[in-house]
């Protein structure tokens, strides 16, 4: 399996995250969609892992199973809230054993019914102290971090949460795979500050495509990114989860993504939440770009 370093250079790439799901026929489902999509070549897919480890076991087996199926890089992701660091070095140790070579590593929101949530005595505030941990754990793992174009739930100001991010970057992160967003206004300014930070690791732009208006509402209330009015308008014009609605969303995003590639963007990390179509939609449009024309 490839490490970050060798995934991004002079041709842009595409990545997929996937998450673990609920039920035999969601697996079902899931592996029918990753067969069109690894088709299309990513340079990885990555599977997240649910808050306090409730997915643990789930997405080492994902990761396992994906990689032996389509012989594709695999990364765990590894969520830090309420965790210790002996949990830290067990899910390292695991993922090491699976022949693991990079993880996605994040600080993960803090659980909504606990709005005074305080880590464990040895856990992580934050993300840069889970990256400095883990660097102490091995040498043999790559890391991801993530970046907010817009700015953070808890610090929207911008410039100061390209300092936070600078940090996990000092700590030792090789490449940033950004939240999502819809404007791509906020990814360039986020490059130009982090640029002007001395930020020099690849920033990869995270898309999530619209296919149900109505779910993205949900999300982007939670991780407080922006619809912009025109494209809700567009969507809105269409019922929810329509055909037409779908034909939208994914027309937006493939014009979304193909003006970021234009502009230099080292790849695309696209959040699938399990349904692949509209991805490998996009990629076979921009064929071009990835070095497989559709």
């Amino acid at each position: 399996m490839q490490q970050f370093s060798e995934m991004y250079g002079a041709r842009p790439v595409f990545s997929a995250e996937i998450f673990p799901p609920k039920t035999e026929q969601g697996e079902c489902n899931l592996f029918n969609e990753l067969a069109r999509l690894v088709a299309r070549g990513p340079a990885f897919v990555s599977c997240t892992y649910g808050a306090g480890g409730s997915t643990r076991a789930k997405t080492l087996d994902l990761v396992q199973r994906i990689h032996a199926q389509f012989g594709v890089t695999t990364v765990p992701h590894f969520t830090s809230v309420g965790a210790t660091r002996d949990e830290v070095r067990g899910f390292v140790a695991e993922a090491l054993a699976l022949g693991a070579r990079n993880l996605v590593a994040l600080r993960g929101d803090p659980p909504q019914d606990q709005p005074n949530y305080t880590p464990p005595a040895d856990g992580f505030r934050y993300g840069n102290e889970l990256v400095e941990f883990l660097r102490t754990c091995t040498d043999q793992l790559e890391l991801a971090v993530a970046g907010y174009p817009e700015g953070h739930m808890e610090c929207r100001d911008l410039p100061q949460d390209i300092q936070y991010l600078r940090r996990k970057v000092e700590a030792g992160a090789a490449v940033v795979l950004t939240q999502l967003f819809y404007d791509n206004a906020d990814f360039f300014r986020f490059r130009d500050q982090a640029d002007r930070a001395g930020i020099r690791v690849p920033l990869v732009p995270g898309i999530m495509p619209i296919t149900k208006f109505s779910q993205i509402q949900r999300i982007t209330a939670l991780c407080g990114a922006r619809v912009p009015n025109a494209l809700t308008a567009a969507l809105t014009a269409h019922l929810d989860g329509s055909p037409e609605q779908q034909r939208a969303g994914i027309d937006y995003a493939t014009r979304q993504c193909r003006e970021l590639l234009e502009q230099g963007a080292p790849g695309l990390h696209f959040f699938t939440l399990n349904r692949g179509h509209a991805t490998s939609e996009i990629v076979e449009a921009l064929g071009d770009f990835f070095g497989s024309a559709p």
